[in-house]
């Protein structure tokens, strides 16, 4: 049995699959927080939070690292950890410190903190001649309009230290420029309570298709475990709208996005730990949108479990313990699996979601997770305003994500709808 230190954590689903996977591998784990009550509120009424099943809470200033890692390694002399993870993106750069301030396995820190920061990555990336678009860092809105001007409109304005689609928006003039740094301006404060950079990142307009590759990376070498496509809505925003697994592309499509993923991990010298790449399939050949050092979110972990039994949230647990993981694909009898995801379309308060009971009892449903009743909406601008998802499997081919997007138009939200303005979404 071993003892891992978990830092943080989302509130979604992989605040649920990393523990199950922690406690499936015979392990035990203290999780760390600067706020309990954060993940409290976010519990759903399915059981006690998984969160609660830890050796050990304990409440520490997460956010500022020099505090943290004195206070962790007096901890560590008394606990004694095995290894150290999170499933949150902002507290992947304070795990890697950790590790190796603990003497711990885990990706080397400063790999870690480039791939988190969209900036860094693309300097990176353009200096190891991985493809990507062209791009341009701008401290104001005056930089951010000469920068526009040389890349071309439509572009795309992202913050580059933020996740979940929040604030990434395409723009077509000078207009909507200003006002998409101005929304950046206007969100200093990441939703965990740590400073935002006050830049901008533009990047030209990646068109075509968009996928992710699973990989993992351990002793110097990287394992494809397979390749996601993604649906992307909400336009101006990029919102995930559903996802498969396997990607329905051409095998040369997929073997051009899987060397760009592994190009990528290797130029940013990641090693140890899951990856989740993001790359626009574009008529001029796979380029990069970004690289998370983590396994993907949105359930594209549980979507590779069930069509190749190979479960990435275990092969996290894995490669922080220092071990290889098993990454053997086993028979599940899915050939596909998707997700789709429900989106408000309105701001209001949510009174029901006609149709669940019905679409639950379809073939080939996994799952059907949906909002109670109540819940204050708006409609949506991000990846954090789900009002639920039906992940379904096909036993035959790869047909899962077309039985996903018919059954997600039989559901019907209903609203009292609402005139006044909401806060912005908390990432989970």
């Amino acid at each position: 049995m071993a003892h891992l230190l978990v830092i943080e954590s989302w509130v979604g689903s992989m605040s649920r699959l990393l523990p199950r996977a922690i406690r499936e591998g015979g392990h035990e784990f203290t999780f760390v927080t600067r706020d309990l009550h954060h993940y409290l509120r976010g519990a759903g009424s399915d059981g006690p939070h998984p969160l609660l099943a830890a050796r050990n809470i304990i409440t520490a200033d997460t956010n500022d690292i020099d505090e943290l890692l004195p206070h962790l390694e007096r901890l560590h002399a008394v606990l004694a950890f095995d290894g150290v993870v999170s499933s949150c993106d902002y507290y992947l750069p304070t795990v890697a410190r950790t590790a190796e301030r603990l003497g711990l396995s885990g990706p080397v820190a400063e790999a870690v903190e480039a791939a988190c920061r969209k900036d860094l990555t693309r300097r990176v990336l353009a200096e190891a001649g991985v493809p990507g678009p062209r791009f341009a860092l701008c401290a104001d809105e005056v930089q951010a309009a000469a920068a526009a001007r040389e890349i071309g409109y439509p572009l795309v304005v992202k913050p580059v230290d933020l996740c979940a689609g929040m604030l990434v928006r395409e723009v077509r003039d000078e207009r909507e420029l200003e006002l998409a740094c101005r929304a950046l301006a206007e969100f200093p404060v990441n939703a965990r309570g740590q400073d935002r950079m006050p830049v901008v990142l533009l990047e030209e307009l990646l068109t075509g298709p968009e996928v992710s590759v699973e990989t993992v990376s351990f002793g110097g070498g990287t394992s494809v475990v397979g390749v996601t496509d993604k649906s992307i809505g909400g336009a101006p925003a990029f919102i995930e709208t559903g996802h498969m697994f396997p990607a329905a592309i051409a095998p040369g499509s997929e073997q051009e996005a899987t060397d760009t993923a592994v190009a990528a991990i290797k130029a940013l010298g990641l090693d140890h730990v899951v990856c989740h790449t993001e790359i626009k399939l574009t008529p001029g050949g796979p380029k990069v949108v970004e690289v998370n050092p983590r396994p993907a979110g949105n359930r594209i972990t549980e979507l590779v479990r069930h069509v190749t039994g190979i479960d990435l949230a275990a092969a996290c647990v894995d490669v922080a313990l220092g071990r290889a993981p098993d990454l053997t694909p086993r028979p599940t009898g899915v050939h596909s699996a998707a997700i789709a995801f429900l989106l408000p379309d309105t701001t209001g308060t949510l009174t029901a979601i006609g149709g669940a009971d019905e679409v639950r009892a379809q073939p080939g449903v996994l799952e059907l997770t949906l909002a109670e009743p109540g819940r204050a909406v708006r409609a949506a601008t991000s990846n954090n305003e789900y009002l639920g998802h039906i992940m379904t499997a096909d036993t035959r081919g790869r047909g899962a994500r077309d039985v996903a997007e018919r059954l997600i138009a039989h559901l019907r939200p209903a609203y009292e709808e609402c005139s006044a303005e909401l806060p912005s979404a908390v990432p989970a």
